[in-house]
């Protein structure tokens, strides 16, 4: 099957149920493998066009944000797990993926394009200048340094932005006092940073910042009694014990129709997409995992 044809086919499908999103991003992965010699922007767009596609057939762009992303995220379930998407050698560009992605470029991705929905502007331009503006601090690409590479930083930034607004506070958030220095301590990790001790040195002011910064989140033992403010699209911060870092992990709310707070998310365990259990049950399975910050979007 040609990619032009099998992108007609799924955005023929008719209104997808919660039992059935499933079948939509196994048939893209399908297809994905069938052209892995294909170009990856191309087969990028195409996926991103048939989302769209399906979107507008089926009104969905007259949803609330939360409401649209769940929708959209629902539709990249079974999409393959692939991390480091954004890395590559040379100067920074802002990368889009949809043919693989990991926890972070999983909800970024379902964020900006339920924005550029809402906003009326559904064009592949229009979402790379979305990425932009929410991946790179101030909405302004200048360099790796300018990317949110702390999803603490992320959530602060955005806020700022108009994009998110931090609700773990007002849900009965604790004070998150924890050390960021990861990157930083660790640059033998990161290519740009192996390459620039000056971006090493500025990551690190960047770290010191972050941490002195107030934060708050959901001890993973508190969060089953706050599931029931948590929304369709809330997205997810998970922290961490680990030393140095805030976050080891992002997803976002999906609730069913019983009003179970799934956790939606690129699995790095189950190498895909996955509908995983209710947040709080999810937390419980790995001991590293110590709560949760909730950003929620904001209207466009």
């Amino acid at each position: 099957m040609k990619r032009r044809q099998f992108i007609q086919q799924i955005t023929a499908l008719p209104f997808l149920s919660f039992a059935s999103v499933p079948l939509l991003a196994c048939s893209v992965n399908r297809e994905m493998a069938e052209t892995r010699t294909a170009n990856l922007e191309t087969d990028t767009k195409y996926i991103f066009d048939g989302i769209m596609r399906h979107v507008s057939e089926h009104n969905w762009q007259t949803l609330p944000l939360g409401e649209l992303m769940g929708k959209i995220g629902s539709l990249l379930i079974g999409t393959p797990y692939v991390g480091g998407t954004l890395e590559a050698d040379g100067e920074e560009q802002c990368r889009i993926n949809l043919g693989g992605l990991d926890c972070v470029t999983f909800f970024e991705n379902v964020l900006c394009m339920s924005r550029i929905v809402k906003k009326g502007n559904t064009t592949f331009d229009d979402l790379l200048k979305e990425i932009t503006f929410t991946r790179y601090r101030n909405g302004k690409l200048n360099g790796y340094g300018s990317r949110l590479h702390y999803t603490t930083e992320w959530i602060e930034n955005n806020s700022k932005k108009s994009v998110v607004k931090n609700i773990t506070q007002e849900i009965g958030g604790e004070i998150f006092d924890k050390k960021i220095s990861f990157m930083s301590e660790h640059p033998k990790f990161y290519k740009p940073l192996q390459a620039d001790p000056k971006l090493v040195e500025f990551i690190g002011e960047t770290e010191k910042n972050l941490t002195s910064t107030v934060r708050y989140y959901i001890p993973k033992n508190s969060i089953k009694a706050i599931e029931v403010h948590l929304q369709t699209g809330d997205i997810i911060a998970i922290s961490t014990s680990k030393d140095g870092l805030d976050y080891a992990h992002t997803g976002m709310i999906f609730k069913d129709e019983n009003g179970v707070a799934h956790l939606l998310h690129a699995s790095l365990a189950k190498k895909k997409v996955t509908l995983d259990d209710a947040v709080s049950a999810y937390l419980q399975t790995v001991t590293t995992h110590t709560g949760i910050t909730v950003a929620r979007p904001l209207e466009v």
